[in-house]
């Protein structure tokens, strides 16, 4: 037997007995180096994410390791020990959720869903922050695959209001990857439309990202700027955001700003003259507008111009409250009614989830909305749980 080969077997020995130890009821002490270990070298273990999903109790035990810290978080008394652990458990749902074989199994089986109650934490204390930034790791991960089903999954159980909280308050990092996925919902078409069905899902989007604008010059991050240009980019490639982006585009993305920060990164800059291009060039939207329908654009918009009372982001659509209200699934206690992951509930607005100088009370009130905006947007829309679920005219 050659030395690989041996090398080969001893890894595998060595993952098992690891795999074991997590889940053997006799050596409960074990459990958290093994975590620890596997954690570490799940780079090293090509195999290690089906082996995780299809061995017996394994899966069990990780969702166990996440939910013993739900009374932890309210009040928030979480220490950086526990937060070590559960971190290292979910660095293993990650690799789960990255893995091609077991990301369908991991979708279908709502896993995700164990997560929601940390990114919906807001204490700026660092075992807090670790907490946030590795779930957002696992969603990042889904994300990364462009899966619709994946996107659709997100877009159902209300990801996007709570990557709106963490890019105004979090860390750097925490943004960043906020940001990030909700960049990679908006590249798809479900998500773009989403996200501008309505005036009130638009304005909750773009405002979070004019905030986010306005800090990073004091505290430039051409990290987040990057993901910031592409998330506007995307949305001006909808007619009626691009329309809105005319009036709410930050003077920050128009004046230079950022020359000295982006001159270095092409990919930027072209982002960057290409989303200028598309708010400063109204001749061709005026054009398709007239070739689509005199009541808006592509027909479906009703009276008052492309962005009539009717349409999609008119009054007829869907805004972005839900189930992020009380008992909805990210209820006020981590644990939630009994039988369930997250605490679903009645579904309600998103008046909980107010993040800064920002109202994401969508579902109760859009008094936030400036009327130049609505008068472009159209008449805010229901309730999104009114709806019965993301839009399904895409």
């Amino acid at each position: 037997m050659g030395s690989q080969q041996q090398q080969d077997l001893k890894g595998s020995d060595e993952l098992f007995q690891l795999v074991l130890q997590l889940t053997l009821p006799e050596t409960p002490e074990h459990r958290e180096s093994a975590l620890l270990e596997l954690s570490k070298k799940r780079e090293a273990f090509a195999d290690l994410a089906p082996i995780l999903w299809h061995s017996f109790g394994t899966m069990g035990t990780l969702l166990l390791e996440i939910t013993s810290i739900y009374p932890m978080l309210s009040p928030p008394n979480l220490t950086a020990h526990a937060s070590n652990r559960v971190c290292n458990a979910l660095a293993l749902l990650q690799c789960v959720a990255s893995h091609p074989e077991t990301r369908g199994s991991f979708l279908n089986a709502h896993v995700p869903l164990y997560l929601y109650p940390f990114l919906n934490t807001v204490s700026k204390n660092r075992p807090f922050e670790y907490l946030r930034l590795t779930s957002l790791g696992v969603v990042g991960a889904l994300v990364k695959m462009d899966d619709s089903d994946v996107v659709n999954f997100l877009l159902q159980t209300e990801i996007i209001p709570l990557c709106l909280r963490i890019m105004e308050t979090g860390s750097e990092l925490s943004k960043t990857v906020a940001t990030f996925i909700v960049q990679k919902i908006l590249l798809d078409d479900v998500g773009l439309n989403y996200a501008c069905a309505t005036a009130e899902r638009f304005y909750a989007v773009s405002t979070v990202l004019a905030n986010m604008v306005h800090n990073l010059l004091d505290q430039p991050s051409i990290r987040l700027l990057k993901h910031i240009v592409r998330c506007y980019l995307r949305l001006s490639d909808n007619l009626r955001a691009r329309e809105a982006l005319r009036q709410c585009l930050p003077e920050a993305l128009r004046d230079n700003s950022f020359a000295h920060n982006v001159k270095d990164d092409l990919t930027v800059k072209r982002w960057l003259n290409s989303l200028l291009y598309n708010v400063a060039d109204s001749s061709s939207d005026n054009q398709s507008n007239n070739n689509n329908s005199r009541g808006g654009v592509g027909g479906p918009s009703g009276g008052g111009g492309p962005l009539g009372g009717g349409g999609p982001l008119g009054g007829g659509g869907a805004s972005l409250a839900g189930p992020l209200g009380g008992g909805g699934i990210i209820s006020n206690h981590p644990n939630g009614n009994a039988g369930l992951p997250v605490g679903l509930g009645q579904p309600g607005g998103l008046g909980a989830a107010s993040t800064g100088n920002t109202s994401l009370a969508i579902g109760s009130s859009v008094g936030s909305v400036p009327p130049s905006l609505v008068s472009s947007l159209g008449a805010p829309g229901p309730s999104l749980h009114s709806e019965g679920g993301i839009p399904t005219d895409h």
